[in-house]
C-alpha cells in the first residue's frame, strides 16, 4: 500500500515562501494570481499488511514526524 501525503500550512499562518513565489509570479507579469501557498508532498510505500493497521501507522507518522500540528494540516490518500 502507498500513502500519498500532502502537508500544508493552516490558514492564518504566514507563508513567506509562498509570498516570495507570488512576488516572482507577479514580476513575470502574471497579474491574475492572487495568492500562493507552499506545502510538501510525501509518498510512503508500506510492506504488505492489514490496511487498517497501515492507515493507522501513516496517520501516526504524519502527526508525530511529517507535520507540525501547531502550524500544519495534512491529508492522506491511500493507493492499494
Amino acid at each position: 500500500m502507498k500513502a500519498k501525503i500532502k502537508v500544508y500550512l493552516k490558514s492564518g499562518i504566514l507563508d513567506p515562501q509562498g509570498k516570495a513565489v507570488l512576488h516572482a509570479i507577479n514580476d513575470l507579469k502574471y497579474s491574475d494570481v492572487n495568492d500562493v501557498r507552499i506545502g510538501k508532498y510525501i509518498e510512503i510505500t508500506f510492506n504488505d499488511g492489514k490496511p487498517e493497521q497501515l492507515r493507522k501507522e501513516a496517520e501516526e507518522i504524519c502527526s508525530k514526524l511529517l507535520a507540525n500540528p501547531v502550524m500544519e494540516n495534512f491529508e492522506i490518500e491511500y493507493e492499494e
